[in-house]
């Protein structure tokens, strides 16, 4: 088995994705064969990837996807055993190895996740085979011991495994000396002794102002620090799994085109954005609940969800509906991706209640089609190209729901050889279920040209690796990754 080391964090979004990346990389770089590993995952920004020894493909966490960009290495399912989509405020969809488990309330889940410690361990199994190395990523805190006796994503999964933990804090968020000390002071022996020590993340300015508190937190706990961590400017170029960062995003300066997407309560994949916040002349404005969309919007981007009828009432009730049809009126351009895509139709039908108890919603009326939702889920990667400019797209799928109308006789793309999506008479409004659509950079480029923006000269993919070489980078310079490595076992 390969030797492990596991990063857990003094709270949710401190960080642990993109440190995990960054060490990966920095292992990679060594020479090392690391892979990624997180037992439980809550986002519904997914991934596809494999599932050994099977043709069909499944989900994983778009974070470990990412850090498995890092490795080096094709994404499997194995690497996030475990990962729950949010549908509603106190509900989630369970994905297990890849494939939908079930459903489960919150309370419900609580009883359900000891029997998925069986999972779990059996796909840290897998990951570890050929492997030098594993950075395991933990969820949420280890210091939610109201939830630890069926505890299968931190000290549950560390203590069993027997992995060495390094405790994770966010300076940014203030109180840090109390996070770790008070984690510290929590934790039962059993779990304490796991910790080999700390490090401090998204610290800004002089990092030696710090040098007082690692006294008072080694004073505390008697932990070693393996360093303090500048907040990393690279970090904002990589994709991003939690929607958290939506909260947090502002709008920068004014450029050529202005793409308003609204921020739906079950946002899914919102990285397919990304490329388009990459380009200089684009400026990508996530519209909060409350806020209207913006009149100067050249474009709007109706985002991928995990309840699309909910979430299509939620638009309603956000005045969006009637702002986007005055986006129609005036010339401008909206592109629906997967949920988006169905709910720019006539109307979504649930029969079966996947989504749950609202079983039918009036759409959005601005593409002559009908979505009914289906049990069997679309799980792949996919090739594809553009019909309209006859460009190879790269791309994936996840979706639930067959779509049918009379404007998906212009379909947008072609998917595995198949027709998908659709395209109003005057070109200006488009639906897919291709995430990804806008990562192929010469497609980006035309679609950009045609709404009369001059796009190109980003190689997206490029800068992703160059990002996580930039975090890698700084992770060498500010943490004894010598000594966190050496920490494994």
């Amino acid at each position: 088995m390969a030797k492990a080391i596991m990063l857990q964090g003094t709270g949710s979004d401190v960080g642990k994705t993109v440190l995990v990346a960054g060490l990966c990389r920095a292992a990679k770089n060594r020479g090392l064969k690391v892979r990624p590993f997180k037992p439980q995952n809550m986002s519904n920004n997914a991934a596809v990837a494999d599932i050994p020894g099977e043709v069909v493909e499944g989900e994983i966490g778009r974070g470990q996807w990412l850090q498995a960009l890092a490795c080096g290495v094709r994404p499997t399912v194995h690497m996030n055993p475990v990962l729950l989509k949010p549908q509603s405020d106190v509900g989630s969809q369970v994905v297990v190895q890849g494939k939908v488990f079930g459903e489960a309330r919150a309370r419900d889940y609580q009883a359900m996740k000891a029997g998925l410690m069986e999972a779990v361990l059996d796909s840290w199994t897998k990951v570890g085979e050929g492997a030098d190395l594993v950075i395991v990523e933990g969820a949420g805190s280890p210091a939610e011991i109201n939830l630890r006796n069926r505890d299968i994503a931190n000290m549950g999964f560390a203590t069993r495994a027997n992995v060495p933990v390094i405790l994770v804090g966010d300076i940014d968020r203030g109180g840090v000396i109390a996070a770790v000390a008070g984690t510290h002071l929590i934790l039962p022996e059993e779990d304490r002794r796991m910790i080999a020590g700390y490090l401090i993340n998204k610290f800004r300015g002089d990092v030696s102002l710090f040098d007082d508190g690692i006294k008072a937190i080694e004073k505390f706990t008697g932990w070693r620090c393996f360093g303090v961590v500048p907040w990393l400017k690279a970090a904002g170029r990589l994709p991003s799994e939690d929607s958290v960062v939506l909260e947090r995003l502002a709008s920068g300066e004014k450029r050529a085109l202005k793409v308003a997407v609204p921020m739906l309560a079950r946002i899914a994949n919102f990285d397919d954005l990304d490329p388009l916040k990459a380009e200089p002349q684009v400026e990508v404005v996530f519209v909060p609940p409350g806020k209207r969309l913006p009149e100067d919007a050249g474009l709007v981007v109706v985002p991928g969800s995990k309840s699309t009828i909910g979430d299509l009432l939620i638009f309603r009730e956000n005045g969006w509906d009637r702002d986007l049809l005055a986006h129609r009126k005036r010339g401008g351009h909206i592109v629906g991706i997967c949920g988006g895509y169905q709910m720019l139709g006539r109307r979504v039908t649930d029969p079966d209640g996947i989504e749950g108890s609202v079983r039918e919603a009036e759409g959005l009326g601005l593409l002559d089609i009908e979505t009914v939702m289906e049990p069997e889920k679309t799980v792949r990667n996919s090739s594809a190209h553009s019909v309209q400019f006859g460009l190879p797209l790269e791309g994936y799928e996840i979706h639930l729901g067959r779509t049918t109308g009379p404007d998906t006789a212009r379909p947008s793309t072609i998917l595995n050889g198949a027709e998908d999506g659709a395209v109003s008479a005057d070109g200006k409004v488009i639906g897919t279920y291709l995430h990804g659509l806008f990562s192929a950079d010469a497609f980006r480029a035309a679609y950009l040209e045609s709404l009369g923006v001059k796009g190109g000269g980003v190689d997206y993919r490029a800068e992703v690796e160059k990002a996580l070489d930039e975090v890698a980078a700084e992770l060498e310079r500010h943490l004894d990754c010598d000594a966190i490595f050496k920490q494994a076992r």
